[in-house]
Protein backbone atom coordinates (compact mmCIF):
# COMPACT_ATOMS: atom_id res chain seq x y z
CA UNK A 1 0.00 0.00 0.00
CA UNK A 2 1.60 3.25 -1.06
CA UNK A 3 1.40 6.24 1.26
CA UNK A 4 0.30 9.47 -0.43
CA UNK A 5 0.20 13.08 0.69
CA UNK A 6 -3.39 14.31 0.21
CA UNK A 7 -3.73 17.88 1.44
CA UNK A 8 -6.43 19.22 -0.92
CA UNK A 9 -9.26 19.18 1.67
CA UNK A 10 -7.09 20.98 4.19
CA UNK A 11 -5.94 23.52 1.59
CA UNK A 12 -9.54 24.16 0.52
CA UNK A 13 -10.61 24.72 4.14
CA UNK A 14 -7.94 27.40 4.46
CA UNK A 15 -8.86 28.84 1.05
CA UNK A 16 -5.21 28.90 0.00
CA UNK A 17 -3.91 28.80 -3.54
CA UNK A 18 -0.99 26.50 -4.30
CA UNK A 19 1.23 29.59 -4.57
CA UNK A 20 0.13 30.86 -1.16
CA UNK A 21 0.67 27.46 0.43
CA UNK A 22 4.12 27.12 -1.12
CA UNK A 23 5.04 30.58 0.19
CA UNK A 24 3.80 29.74 3.69
CA UNK A 25 5.84 26.54 3.64
CA UNK A 26 8.97 28.15 2.22
CA UNK A 27 9.17 25.76 -0.75
CA UNK A 28 8.76 26.20 -4.47
CA UNK A 29 5.45 25.62 -6.21
CA UNK A 30 7.17 22.95 -8.29
CA UNK A 31 8.06 20.97 -5.15
CA UNK A 32 4.52 21.36 -3.83
CA UNK A 33 3.11 20.03 -7.12
CA UNK A 34 5.42 16.99 -6.81
CA UNK A 35 3.78 16.24 -3.46
CA UNK A 36 0.30 16.86 -4.80
CA UNK A 37 0.75 14.64 -7.85
CA UNK A 38 2.09 11.66 -5.84
CA UNK A 39 5.43 11.76 -7.65
CA UNK A 40 7.45 12.21 -4.46
CA UNK A 41 9.50 9.18 -3.49
CA UNK A 42 10.06 10.56 0.01
CA UNK A 43 8.94 13.46 2.18
CA UNK A 44 11.27 15.13 4.64
CA UNK A 45 9.91 15.58 8.14
CA UNK A 46 10.71 19.29 7.85
CA UNK A 47 8.49 19.51 4.74
CA UNK A 48 5.71 17.55 6.45
CA UNK A 49 6.03 19.82 9.48
CA UNK A 50 5.85 22.97 7.33
CA UNK A 51 2.76 21.59 5.55
CA UNK A 52 1.04 20.80 8.85
CA UNK A 53 1.88 24.21 10.28
CA UNK A 54 0.65 26.03 7.17
CA UNK A 55 -2.59 24.03 7.10
CA UNK A 56 -3.02 23.85 10.89
CA UNK A 57 -3.43 20.08 10.79
CA UNK A 58 -1.84 16.84 11.95
CA UNK A 59 0.17 14.45 9.72
CA UNK A 60 -2.67 11.92 9.95
CA UNK A 61 -4.97 14.48 8.32
CA UNK A 62 -2.92 14.53 5.11
CA UNK A 63 -1.13 11.16 4.88
CA UNK A 64 -3.17 8.31 3.42
CA UNK A 65 -2.50 4.64 2.69
CA UNK A 66 -4.09 3.68 -0.61
CA UNK A 67 -4.39 0.26 -2.20
CA UNK A 68 -1.96 -0.43 -5.03
CA UNK A 69 -3.54 -0.65 -8.49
Amino acid sequence: MPIVVDFEKQRAKKKLTMAQLADLMGITQANLFVLKSDRAKAVRFSTLEALCIALDCQPGDILKCVPAD
